[in-house]
């Protein structure tokens, strides 16, 4: 791994953690104490972006699969499309298979994102649009990048989703996190341009921010219902 990517992880590192001292920085600011996350939640993903934009920009480093030849523009448009299609099965297949293992629906993650949203919609910048572009480069262009130059797609794509889950902090939800890692994984490999996955990843994640956003209400009222049925069938079932 070049030391420009090493300092691109770097980066991202400090970004995670920047809240610590961000945090403070903007509470002595007279920042409202409510809206210190979600302000700061812009700052350190802007900030992060701009410099990794750099680093990379600065760097001549390729990795194996930069270094074939990328498919054309026109292809990486249509990939990019059918990156969405393709990242949203995969989440469904994902649900699927935890709701059948016993793992609840949802994401806490996602949760918190709305409530930062609601107090800060600019956050809806850094959640869907910043943070698809990090983790694109982060857990495909060089973490699985790195490893796929050293073993087969399988593992490569294995690993740098397990990291990606771990970096969620939602261990719970590994294997949703993996078959987002994998589908990315894929249509990176299949373009050679890191910009489909990105592109892809950025659509999905603005359409469920703004969905969970614009119907936070309705999507309450229907988990609210779902859970009311939930009880009363227990409660059937005891009589």
């Amino acid at each position: 791994m070049k030391k420009e990517y090493g300092w691109i992880l770097i980066t991202y590192i400090l970004m995670q953690f920047s809240a610590f001292v961000g945090g403070p920085l903007l509470y002595e600011a007279g920042v409202d104490p409510s809206r210190i996350a979600g302000y700061w939640t812009v700052i350190s993903f802007s900030t992060a972006t701009l410099v990794i934009l750099i680093l990379l920009w600065r760097s001549t480093y390729r990795n194996s699969i930069e270094r074939q030849t990328p498919v054309s523009a026109g292809s990486a448009v249509t990939w990019s499309i059918l990156g969405v299609f393709m990242a949203f099965a995969a989440q469904y297949a994902a649900i699927i298979i935890e709701t059948f293992i016993g793992i609840k629906p949802g994401s806490d993650n996602t949760q918190d994102i709305i409530q930062l949203v609601q107090g800060v919609p600019l956050v809806i910048l850094a959640v869907a649009v910043l943070g698809p572009i990090l983790e694109e480069i982060i857990f495909r262009k060089i973490i699985f990048g790195s490893l796929y130059s050293k073993m087969p797609f399988f593992f490569a794509a294995l690993i740098s989703s397990l990291v990606f889950s771990v970096a969620h902090a939602e261990l719970e939800h590994t294997i949703l996190y993996a078959a987002m890692g994998f589908t990315f994984a894929f249509l990176y490999v299949k373009t050679k341009r890191i910009i489909v996955p990105i592109m892809a990843h950025v659509a999905m994640n603005t359409f469920v921010v703004l969905m969970q956003y614009v119907f936070a209400d309705e999507i309450q009222d229907m988990i609210r219902k779902a859970e009311e049925m939930e009880q009363m069938s227990q409660w059937i079932h005891w009589l």
